[in-house]
């Protein structure tokens, strides 16, 4: 569609997660009639800046302040018109931040949508749930099932500011699918602040393992895979879907924060770790070949040398295949920050943390270097001099490696390389790091 010239801009800049961005998406959609979108990073003036902060730990409040000020000081150079913020900072700090920040046009919060769109200038029906305008590369989406969370782990601020979990209605969920599809959409990544919740609230029983049956009945989708799972109570069917449905993604992101009973229960996770090397094994065991992803605080009160130690035999056991960690961080507002000392020290924090990872860059290297001579199908994510950015279904955009191709014209011909961005290919494995692998075409 061609953009008069008359018609106002508008730039949306997105902290944190992936379900913000979701989020973005839709509002961009609902306005996108209204305001010409100018892409994040383009650096032009516009009449609209939005910001979508994050306020999960100390970490992202800073970096999302930050950006606030950064936009607050375009504003006064003439490169930004207003500024408006919504999202997890300002649904958290509601009193505090537009007197720290007057200079803000207007401050909405996590769940203020249709506020949102109505004040700059969209109307109530504009808002539809499956509409979006995606701001990943056009052949992937992230697809939010659900909102909030009624966990209450000690150290997590989500619930108070997102809210009781609430499910999105299945029919709908597909609708948007459809959508995504027809906008040439062929990987789902299935996201929530939990996904294996999904469904308790509409349907009295956990429906994650159905959403994937119907969700890969949409014409056009190839791929879906799985983000933020919850290891309490983990619904098994779902661990058929990936072992039988080929659509589904042999891959699964599910944090466990830690392994220790004594961390596990000041943590109020809801398992020990009995339950949780059962569910490992169970994971490894019904889908063969399974990359495992997690996530882990190291930190957190309970923590000794001893539970420490512990952690760090999980990991050599479990052997995942993508690990993440983070140093505990004391939030204001949660049953960490008032029933338990941060009694850990930042120095020690930041040790345990890379002796951690050093850990983990060892193990992933091993596994990495496993696939060398294999075969594996790719999507294509971008091209540039010569080498396309590929990833296979063991690999989610954003958070993990990547596989480099050189372009071959041996196997793939005259083809204009950039065409193949967002198509498959297989490729051969020929050499790997820690993070990515290196490989060739053999069929597109």
């Amino acid at each position: 569609m061609t953009v008069s010239q008359d018609k106002r801009k508008l730039q949306a800049v997105t902290l944190g997660c992936s379900k913000n961005r979701v989020d973005t998406e839709h509002i961009l959609s609902a306005l996108g009639n209204l305001y010409e979108i100018v892409p994040d990073g383009e650096d032009i003036p516009v009449d609209v800046l939005l910001l979508n902060t994050c306020g999960f730990i100390g970490d992202a409040k800073e970096e999302s302040v930050q950006a606030v000020l950064e936009a607050v000081e375009k504003k006064k150079n003439g490169d930004a018109g207003k500024v408006v913020v919504f999202g997890c900072l300002s649904q958290r700090y509601a009193d505090e931040l537009p007197g720290l920040i007057p200079e803000v046009d207007m401050w909405f919060g996590a769940r203020d949508f249709a506020p949102l769109v109505e004040a700059l200038g969209g109307g109530q029906a504009s808002l539809c749930a499956a509409g979006r305008h995606l701001t990943t590369p056009s052949h992937y989406a992230y697809l939010k099932i659900s909102e909030g969370c009624d966990r209450r782990c000690s150290y997590c601020a989500i619930p108070f500011i997102r809210g009781a979990h609430k499910s999105v209605p299945m029919e709908e969920l597909v609708e948007e699918a459809r959508c995504l599809a027809d906008k040439g959409v062929k990987e789902l990544i299935v996201i929530a602040q939990d996904t294996t919740y999904y469904g308790l609230d509409l349907y009295g029983r956990r429906a994650l393992a159905e959403l994937l049956s119907k969700l890969s009945e949409v014409d056009g989708i190839e791929w879906i895979r799985i983000h933020y799972s919850y290891p309490a109570s983990f619904p098994e069917d779902v661990l058929g879907q990936m072992a039988d449905n080929p659509k589904v993604c042999r891959y699964m992101d599910i944090p466990l924060q830690h392994i220790a009973d004594k961390v596990l229960g000041n943590m109020h996770r809801n398992v020990d770790g009995a339950w949780t090397r059962a569910l490992i094994k169970k994971m490894r065991e019904k889908v063969p070949g399974v990359v495992l992803r997690t996530t882990m605080i190291v930190g957190h009160p309970g923590e000794g040398k001893r539970e420490f130690a512990e952690l760090l035999d999980f990991v050599k056991e479990a052997r995942f295949e993508r690990l993440g960690a983070f140093k505990y961080s004391e939030e204001e507002g949660t049953f960490g920050a008032s029933n338990f000392r941060d009694s850990v020290s930042a120095a020690v924090k930041q040790e345990r943390l890379d002796e951690l990872m050093e850990l983990q860059s060892g193990i992933s290297l091993d596994f990495n270097q496993s696939r060398t001579g294999t075969e594996v199908r790719v999507i294509v994510d971008s091209y540039s001099d010569g080498i396309y950015v590929c990833r296979s279904e063991f690999e989610s955009p954003e958070v993990d490696g990547e596989i480099l191709v050189k372009h071959d014209s041996s196997v793939m011909g005259e083809i204009d390389p950039y065409s193949l961005v967002g198509e498959f290919m297989t490729v051969r494995v020929t050499g790997a790091d820690e993070y990515d692998l290196i490989a060739e075409p053999v069929e597109i």
